[in-house]
C-alpha cells in the first residue's frame, strides 16, 4: 500500500548561465558589424582612392614644373598641418583653434572622452597637462553626469506624481520623446543651417557626439569659410553635457531591459522542486495536488 505522504523534495533553481551566451552574442554582433561595414564602405574607399590618384596625375599634367616627388612632399606637408589642427584651406587669417571658445570646447571633449581627434595639444607642456587634466576631469565628469542623471530622474518622479499616473511607463515615454526632440531631432536642424550640412549629416554628428564615439569626421566650428559667433562652440559644449546625461539614462534603461530579458529567458525556476513541498494523495485516483507554501 502506498504511503499517504512522500519525502520532502529538495529545492533548487534550475538556472542556465546567460553570460557565455551574452559573450557569444556580443562577438557575433561585432562580426556582423564588421561584415556590413566592409560591404558598405570598402568599394567606396577604393573609388575615392582611385579618384584621388587621378586628380594627382591631372595636377602634374597641368603643372609640369612639378614632379611626382615634389607633389608627394607637399601632400605630406598638408597632412602634417591637418594633424596639428591647422586647416589647409584658407589663409593665415583663419581664426585660431585655441581661442577661449575653441579651448573650452576642446576641454569638454577631453573630460567627456569624446576625443574627435581633429585637434590635440602639440607642445610637450600641453600634452602633459592634458594627461593630468583628463586624469581628474574624467571622474569629475562622470560624477557630474551621475548627479545630473539623478536630478532628471527626480524630476521624472515629480512629473509622475503631478500627472497622477499609476505607472511610470507613460512618463518615461514622455521623457524619451522630449529628450529625442531636444537632443537628436532639433539640433541637426541648427547644425545644418550653420555648418551647411545635410540633415542626415547633422543627425549623424549629433548621435556620434552624444554617444562619445567621436570619429572627428564632422566637427562644428571648423569651416574656415564660415563666420561663427564667438560662443557657438561653447554653447555646443553645454548642449553636449546635457545630451550626454540624457543619452546615458537611455542607454542604462536599454541595458537593464536587455539584462532582464536574458534573466527571464534563461532563469527558469523548477516549480516542481520546492523546499518543504508535500504531496498529499487524495482518495480519488485523479491528478495529485501539489501544495506550495508561501
Amino acid at each position: 500500500q502506498q504511503s499517504s505522504s512522500m519525502p520532502l523534495l529538495t529545492v533548487y533553481n534550475r538556472q542556465i548561465s546567460w553570460t557565455p551566451l551574452l559573450v557569444l552574442g556580443y562577438l557575433f554582433y561585432l562580426l556582423l558589424g564588421a561584415m556590413v561595414f566592409q560591404l558598405l564602405e570598402k568599394q567606396a574607399e577604393t573609388h575615392f582612392r582611385d579618384q584621388f590618384q587621378l586628380e594627382k596625375l591631372k595636377f602634374l599634367q597641368n603643372y609640369t614644373c612639378l614632379d611626382r616627388q615634389a607633389l608627394e612632399q607637399f601632400v605630406q606637408v598638408l597632412m602634417e598641418a591637418w594633424e596639428k589642427g591647422v586647416n589647409p584651406e584658407g589663409n593665415s587669417t583663419n581664426p585660431s583653434n585655441w581661442d577661449f571658445s575653441n579651448s573650452f570646447f576642446f576641454a569638454g571633449t577631453v573630460v567627456t572622452t569624446i576625443g574627435y581627434g581633429n585637434l590635440s595639444p602639440s607642445t610637450v607642456a600641453g600634452q602633459i597637462f592634458c594627461v593630468f587634466y583628463a586624469l581628474f576631469g574624467v571622474p569629475l565628469n562622470l560624477a557630474f553626469l551621475n548627479q545630473l542623471g539623478k536630478g532628471l530622474n527626480a524630476h521624472l518622479i515629480t512629473l509622475e506624481r503631478w500627472v497622477q499616473k499609476p505607472g511610470r511607463a507613460q512618463v518615461q515615454s514622455i521623457f524619451l520623446i522630449t529628450g529625442t526632440l531636444l537632443f537628436l531631432v532639433f539640433p541637426p536642424l541648427v547644425f545644418s543651417y550653420v555648418e551647411g550640412w545635410s540633415y542626415g549629416e547633422g543627425f549623424y554628428f549629433t548621435f556620434i557626439t552624444l554617444s562619445t564615439i567621436g570619429f572627428g569626421d564632422y566637427v562644428v566650428g571648423t569651416n574656415p569659410n564660415k563666420h561663427y559667433i564667438p560662443v557657438y562652440r561653447s554653447l555646443t559644449a553645454i548642449w553636449i553635457v546635457f545630451g550626454l546625461a540624457w543619452l546615458a539614462l537611455v542607454f542604462n534603461v536599454g541595458a537593464d531591459l536587455m539584462e532582464k530579458f536574458l534573466q527571464l529567458k534563461w532563469h527558469k525556476p523548477d516549480l516542481s522542486l520546492v523546499e518543504g513541498a508535500t504531496i498529499k494523495l487524495e482518495d480519488e485516483p485523479e491528478q495529485p495536488r501539489i501544495h506550495i507554501p508561501s
